[in-house]
């Protein structure tokens, strides 16, 4: 795998409580550079992140419900509809993981469906991707809330928000696929920041990296010619 084909994965990332328009701005000029498959950053940031894109190919993620997936379906859905106004062509949402916690896999599939009914009405198709917070969650959970979000109508099943207690894990990422499935995606984000650790996450069945740290990833990729 080469820089191009490796930068193709991520989502360059910056959602930090102290992120201002100057830095969403240069996470957008770094995306273009590296070629990126997207920039996710809060709703607030979108309209000035659509612009810094310009007319890159780059796509615009926008996170709803973030990060603790406590706001009711309708405000999700709310969000998620100012977003897509606002440019976005992928959403980020996080499933209300308490419901998850108590068993009530329904509430997670109906949460997900309502975020997904809204990005279905804008005006461009729309990737979904459900966050999961697998660090919250056991197997048993784990397994049962990825199947509630494809039903919902997630595009993806995403492992971490990167705010919670961990973040990313290989065997998560294994899980994830094995129950999934080949044609949903699965993100891995929340402490990838290096290219073994991107790498590991490809290998064990993601298709999309969440990194903040794109260049140092990219950076480290040996593309010296082998023997």
């Amino acid at each position: 795998m080469n820089k191009t084909e490796l930068a193709a994965t991520i989502d360059h990332t910056l959602l930090g409580p102290t992120a201002t328009r100057a830095g969403v701005e240069k996470l957008c000029g770094e995306a273009a550079g590296f070629g990126t498959a997207s920039v996710c950053v809060d709703l607030r940031h979108a309209a000035t992140a659509r612009r810094a894109l310009g007319g890159s190919a780059v796509k615009l993620c926008v996170v709803v419900g973030f990060p603790h997936g406590m706001t009711s379906s309708s405000g999700k859905a709310f969000e998620t509809s100012e977003a897509i106004a606002a440019g976005a062509e992928e959403i980020d949402m996080v499933i209300p993981i308490g419901a998850a916690k108590e068993g009530d896999f329904e509430a997670v599939r109906a949460d997900v469906a309502a975020v997904c009914a809204a990005a279905r009405r804008g005006p461009r198709p729309v990737i979904l991707k459900a966050i999961l917070e697998t660090c919250l969650l056991t197997d048993d959970e784990k397994e049962k809330a990825a199947r509630a979000a494809v039903e919902g109508g997630a595009d993806f099943v995403k492992t971490s928000t990167g705010f919670s207690t961990g973040g990313a894990t290989v065997g998560d990422v294994a899980l994830l696929r094995r129950v999934v499935g080949p044609k949903i995606g699965v993100k891995a984000a929340g402490g990838v920041r290096d290219t073994a650790t991107a790498l590991a996450m490809l290998k064990a069945g993601a298709t999309r990296i969440g990194a903040s740290r794109t260049a140092d990833i990219l950076a480290g990729l040996d593309e010296s010619p082998r023997p």
